[in-house]
């Protein structure tokens, strides 16, 4: 897998982290999504996270396998 960034548009106050990486292609699937949080591949602004479903707001930059999420506000 290529490790790219990849922007994300945020239309409402934020998003749960394990439907982010489904929304973003990360992730097959929100179920996916958290098995990868569970797994411990997922940071939050370079910290660790293991809440599969953490709010990420816009600002905020995720970090999964390689790849960097950074979630912007819808313009």
């Amino acid at each position: 897998m290529t490790t790219q960034t990849i922007e994300f548009q945020l239309t409402g106050e934020y998003v749960e982290l394990c439907n982010l990486l489904k929304l973003v292609g990360l992730a097959d699937s929100g179920g996916h999504g958290k098995v990868l949080v569970a797994q411990g591949t997922v940071s939050v602004d370079g910290q660790p996270e293991s809440r599969k479903t953490a709010k990420i707001r816009a600002g905020q930059h995720v970090e999964c396998l390689g790849n960097t999420i950074l979630v912007k506000a819808a313009a």
